[in-house]
């Protein structure tokens, strides 16, 4: 009996090991080397830039760095090894002859080596350049005729970074595990071991790439090393130079054109602010809640369409009507973008989107002064709620950057008793509007004041849902799927100011309303270049401070938010943003940029003026001809040329504020 057991034990024991002698099992086992290897070339990178980071880390921020680094090296080295991967996984058993893992090993060093090699060159790099290498760099010194020659000199200075190179990938060399042939006496066995080692394994990978197992969540880009950080310098710790080549691959440099001299530049437009002096229309350190709310187009607000359908027209969020007929708003008001992820850097930053979301591109990771940063210096807390997941859309990463200092999404709501958790969640985005409106509601109360709050709503987006106890009530409203849902959310906006009026801060509150962008038009006006890109722009302050009107002189953007805001609240330095403050530029001098297909679109006065970077494609009077029919471009019309002026000013200060990183006001 006894030998029996020990038998049993002694195939049990050889089974296990023989599991590190398959395909996958030493590709698991050479996958972690790759790990220690990456973490190797980022220790390396601390340790030559300590003076940079030293001083700073904390114990807790230091843990929040190791965390987001195991996310981006995990996404870099399932890119990297993608080949090798698949390669050993494949069910080809003339590959584990000797020739065939002689080649998986050399695949496997060889793609590693170059990860670990570009890890150790960004060392030395960022320093002179404060951020991890993108595919940008290749352009950036494809005109130098040194850099042979600077190349050599670095590595003659770091020739301990040089000799470490050369250490880890004799490491590499001698610790990569072959699998053996002989594990397997049954051929079939082999082929159903690396089939059903393939189909696991090929989520594991897609998973690890996306930085995350939720459908609801976009993959991992440069931009969410901010969600892991406490200063921008510290992006370049958690991210590594294997990522941010490989995300910045189609996205490119934003290519800065020469218009203008430096000179004529400046006088033409500038981003920069002035300070701004105390007027009448300053109210003070009031609190200030900007309310982003998802796909909200002006076309559904029934108040701001007066002619529509004969002027019968009521639209499907009568609450919204109500706050209209209270407020400051504006006729022809604009998005800067077409997605969720354009909306906030317009809003919260005053960064227009041209050419790629500012999420996407390496320019992320430059020093942004956002609204809650700028306000901090006057003593304001601020804080973020979205009720998806805490990665959803890069809105974390992008909050923390910008200075907001607390988040509240999904993971936050479902920790409070009060509610309910994951049954509130709409089962692809986030938790529905009405129960996070009023969870925002509880956290923001204990907020000490003054104080800006910002929330993204979710629930009036595709798949066009509504919670349970709302569907036979709402299902038959509207023409378009999502009328039914803007009006569910017009109902949790409407709960959100009732219970709002019963809290001390109310009445020293400013309210801002903004769609993140256009969904689902109906009518033709809305459906044009412009038309699409029409949300509405609401001031809202519950004593009447703010003189209820709605302006028809004035053209309004997303990014005009930022500057009027910091007029309204008495912030008096300078600071940086691409639009305009509404409470004191002249209405012919306000105006509205966005990007639509590789066109640059400027709205001021009564023209739309569209341009593909070098010519002019379009120029209409968009007031008297909403539906563009009438392309004025041969008519020789004054504004044209200065329209076109201004806007290529606004290019050129954009695309080289990114490239040069210069976003804010030193």
């Amino acid at each position: 009996m006894i030998n029996q057991e020990n038998t049993a034990c002694h195939e049990l024991s050889g089974l296990g090991s023989a599991i590190w002698r398959t395909p996958i099992g030493a590709a698991a086992l050479n996958i972690l080397l790759a790990f220690a290897v990456m973490m190797a070339t980022r220790v390396a990178f601390f340790l030559e830039n300590w003076s940079v980071y030293a001083h700073h880390l904390t114990w807790n921020g230091t843990l929040d760095l190791l965390r987001g680094s195991l996310v981006f090296d995990t996404a870099a080295i399932l890119y990297v090894n993608v080949p090798y991967l698949l390669l050993a996984l494949a069910p080809v058993f003339r590959k584990e002859s000797q020739r065939g893992t002689m080649a998986q090993k050399w695949i496997f060093v060889a793609l590693n080596s170059i990860a670990a090699a570009s890890n150790l060159v960004d060392a030395v790099f960022f320093q002179y350049t404060g951020r991890r290498s993108t595919v940008t760099v290749f352009n950036e010194f494809s005109n130098e005729n040194n850099i042979t020659s600077i190349v050599l000199t670095e590595l003659w200075r770091h020739w301990y970074l040089v000799l470490l190179m050369a250490v880890l990938v004799w490491l590499m060399w001698k610790c990569f595990r072959t699998p053996r042939r002989d594990v397997w006496t049954n051929r079939r066995h082999y082929y159903l071991a690396q089939c059903a080692s393939l189909v696991l394994t090929i989520p594991v990978i897609i998973v690890g790439i996306r930085g995350s197992v939720f459908s609801g969540t976009r993959p991992i880009t440069i931009s969410n090393a901010n969600q892991y950080v406490s200063r921008a310098v510290e992006n370049a710790l958690v991210l590594n130079t294997p990522f941010s080549m490989i995300r910045s691959i189609g996205k490119g440099a934003y290519m800065t054109p020469a218009y203008f001299t430096p000179q004529e530049l400046d006088k033409i437009y500038t981003p920069v602010h002035a300070p701004t002096q105390p007027d009448s229309l300053t109210l003070g350190r009031r609190n200030v809640v900007v309310l982003i709310v998802e796909s909200m187009s002006k076309e559904y607000v029934g108040s701001l369409n007066p002619d529509l359908d004969g002027g019968h027209y009521r639209g499907y969020m009568p609450f919204v009507d109500s706050l209209v007929r209270k407020s400051l708003t504006f006729t022809h008001s604009f998005a800067n973008g077409r997605i969720s992820m354009d909306a906030m850097p317009s809003i919260l930053a005053g960064i227009p989107m041209f050419v790629e979301p500012f999420f996407l591109t390496p320019a992320s990771l430059n020093e942004v002064h956002g609204l809650p940063h700028l306000l901090a210096r006057m003593g304001y807390s601020s804080a973020f709620f979205h009720g998806g997941h805490n990665i959803s859309m890069g809105f974390s990463a992008f909050a923390r950057a910008i200075g907001y200092d607390r988040y509240y999404g999904l993971d936050e709501y479902c920790k409070s008793q009060k509610y309910g958790g994951m049954n509130d969640f709409d089962g692809k985005w986030a938790i529905w509007d009405e129960p996070f409106l009023q969870y925002t509601l509880d956290e923001i109360s204990s907020l000490p004041q003054p104080f800006l709050s910002t929330v993204f709503t979710a629930s009036s987006h595709h798949p066009y849902k509504l919670p349970d106890n709302y569907r036979d009530k709402l299902g038959g409203i509207g023409s378009e799927p999502i009328h039914k849902c803007v009006r569910y959310t017009d109902l949790a906006l409407q709960r959100f100011f009732e219970r709002a009026k019963r809290e001390p801060w109310y009445n020293n509150t400013i309210f801002v309303l903004v769609a993140d962008h256009t969904n689902q038009p109906h009518y033709p006006q809305y459906k044009t270049d412009l038309g699409v890109y029409r949300v509405p722009i609401i001031f809202f302050t519950p004593d009447g401070s703010l003189a209820p009107q709605v302006r028809h002189d004035v053209v309004a953007q997303q990014a005009d938010i930022t500057p009027t805001l910091l007029h309204l609240v008495g912030y008096d330095g300078p600071y940086l943003a691409f639009g305009s403050d509404l409470l004191s530029t002249q209405p012919a001098d306000s105006w509205a940029v966005n990007w639509n297909n590789g066109i640059y679109q400027l709205v001021r006065g009564d023209y739309l003026l569209q341009f593909d970077g070098e010519r002019i494609k379009g120029f209409y009077n968009f007031k008297s001809d909403p539906l563009l029919k009438q392309n004025l471009l041969e008519h020789n019309i004054p504004q044209q040329q200065s329209m076109l002026r201004l806007l290529k000013a606004i290019i050129q200060q954009y695309m080289s504020r990114m490239n040069e990183n210069r976003l804010i006001v030193p």
